[in-house]
């Protein structure tokens, strides 16, 4: 079980953790996301972080509302989710995918009217392909080309 809440700055030093070189490859360490945010100051872009079942930070990512997401979707509903990762000492403990469940139920309570979640995964990202299809997300066969290479372009309807 985990807990999702929008980032507040005492949370910093706890999703301030380090990513090895894969990871890095596949997705944003906070820090960076978090200035992404401040520097294009869009007002549609929410951090969150994961809390396990201690409410003691866990993970992090971003809601992204903004234009980026019409790259993957035509559905102006829909938001873009980025720069997912889990602490590195508490990966292999479910967090992931359990924040990948409970995200549909935070989009639902605080964004009504969001109707889709879209992300991108990395195709050499096999474990974070194979857990976004085990928690509904569907690949259609859309790609693109990401900075780490070729992306599967994937979906889940809320």
């Amino acid at each position: 079980m985990v807990y999702l809440e929008f980032y507040k700055e005492e949370d910093f030093s706890s999703v301030d953790y380090a990513l090895d070189e894969v990871q890095l490859q596949y997705t944003s360490p906070a820090v960076n996301a978090l200035k992404r945010i401040s520097e294009r100051n869009t007002g549609l872009e929410f951090p969150v972080t994961v809390l396990d079942r201690d409410r003691k930070p866990a993970g992090f990512f971003v809601l992204d509302f903004g234009e980026d997401k019409m790259d993957l979707t035509d559905n102006h509903n829909a938001v873009l989710l980025r720069s997912l990762s889990v602490n590195p000492e508490m990966q292999g403990k479910g967090i992931g995918k359990s924040a990948m469940l409970e995200v549909d139920h935070f989009i639902r309570k605080h964004f009504g009217t969001c109707d889709e979640i879209v992300l991108a995964v990395n195709q050499n990202n096999i474990s974070a392909y194979q857990l976004y299809l085990k928690v509904g997300y569907q690949y259609e066969g859309k790609q693109r080309i990401g900075r780490s290479g070729p992306q599967y372009l994937m979906s889940k309807k809320l």
